[in-house]
């Protein structure tokens, strides 16, 4: 599952990546840019619950391998578009495809490892994702160099196929083949309703929470390329920096959460101990304008995107204390497709900020958003106390 979630993030941080190329060789502008990002936002946004309530139901052996088959050929597509029409049809069968790729992990996770270490292993699954965007300007970058954008995207086909073959063999594990995660005797925590203000809780903290990580991984070429005027090849050498920050907070917020299960502490309290830590770092992003030297901007995104994936995992750990693991898939499709919502609504408005030079404005917006993700998960939370009480309770009678 790290595997699949490093695919996914390759077959979508190329574009990010290639994005100033891109855009001058088609004379796409940078609003035309984010409306691409949001097709594939909109259609991850849709297909996660979807995908979710397939894995919950059909199993994970059928479930990903069509997945993954859908998003493999969605991201050749983008070898052959040459406009924002193209380019958006295929961004947004891509993000069908990789709406998957949380739901799948998250499935795998409370399917095969005790409650002690699932943080550490949902940051594992998880982490796939931030180590493909370490990765992707490491590998890109000299395809770009040597043969052109276009075959950046068959490079990533054939990614997907390898993992197809991959998985054919990894899922013959008995336990891999269940279609839900076995269940002890007695009364079962509630699932996510519409009407549950802990979904809503949940919600805030993931993709309002998050939302910076959708903007620096989107945005940091643009910026690195024109303000900055950075080339391509430069850009392609350092942007891996940033996901570092992504891949190293998985595994520290993860084990902080773990941590607090072993300890036997009221998972509730110490989750909002840490979502307010998160907010309150988060505000550092809003000073990128105002500096002038690569490394300090470099290390301001760094920053950002480790306290973003702190929202991801206190948030997801929030969401599996509360509810029943059967609906792990479903839980972490509406946590990913909330995030990706927001993140359709707001790359088009970056873009245009960032095509008519409003970079100040830009990264105060991106940097305040987490703090209203705080403030609706505090808001919110108190019937998530409750839940959490039941499932304790009925944990321990069982």
């Amino acid at each position: 599952m790290l595997l699949v979630s490093l695919i996914s993030y390759i077959d979508r941080t190329t574009l990010a990546l290639l994005a100033p190329t891109i855009l001058k060789e088609t004379g796409l502008s940078g609003e035309q840019y984010g409306f691409i990002i949001s097709a594939f936002s909109v259609a991850y946004m849709l297909s996660n619950p979807i995908w979710g309530r397939i894995l919950d139901r059909a199993g994970l052996r059928r479930g990903m391998t069509a997945a993954v088959a859908c998003w493999t050929a969605a991201s050749v597509a983008h070898a052959f578009a040459s406009g924002f029409w193209s380019f958006g049809a295929a961004r947004a069968a891509l993000g069908f495809g990789e709406g998957a790729t949380f739901p799948g992990g998250l499935r795998v996770v409370v399917q095969t490892l005790p409650a002690e270490k699932r943080g550490r292993g949902l940051a594992v699954a998880y982490s796939g994702g931030s180590l493909g965007a370490i990765i992707t300007p490491l590998v890109v970058t000299p395809i770009f160099l040597w043969w052109g954008w276009r075959a950046a995207f068959w490079f990533t086909g054939l990614i997907g196929a390898g993992w197809l073959a991959i998985w054919a063999v990894v899922a013959r594990r008995p336990d891999i083949g269940q279609t839900a995660a076995p269940m002890k005797s007695g009364p079962s925590p509630p699932g996510p309703g519409w009407r549950d203000r802990s979904l809503w809780a949940f919600i805030c903290a993931y993709a309002l929470g998050a939302l910076p990580l959708g903007f620096v991984l989107y945005s940091s070429s643009l910026y690195l390329a024109h303000p900055l005027g950075r080339s391509q090849e430069f850009i392609g050498k350092v942007l891996w920096l940033p996901p570092l920050g992504w891949e190293v907070g998985y595994f520290v917020w993860g084990w902080i959460a773990d941590r607090s299960v072993r300890a036997g502490r009221p998972r509730v309290p110490v989750l909002h101990k840490l979502i307010s830590v998160c907010a309150l770092l988060d505000l550092p992003l809003a000073l990128v304008p105002w500096v002038s030297n690569v490394a300090g901007v470099l290390g301001l995104l760094v920053l950002a995107m480790f306290v973003s994936s702190g929202f991801v995992v206190v948030s997801v750990a929030y969401a599996t204390h509360i509810y029943s693991h059967r609906h792990a898939g479903l839980i972490a499709g509406i946590g990913a497709g909330s995030w990706s919502a927001l993140v359709a609504l707001a790359m088009p408005y970056f873009g245009r900020l960032f095509d008519q030079h409003h970079y100040s404005a830009t990264f105060l917006i991106a940097a305040s958003i987490p703090i209203l993700g705080y403030a609706g998960w505090f808001g919110l939370r108190g019937t998530g106390e409750e839940c959490g009480t039941f499932r304790q309770r009925h944990t321990a009678n069982s």
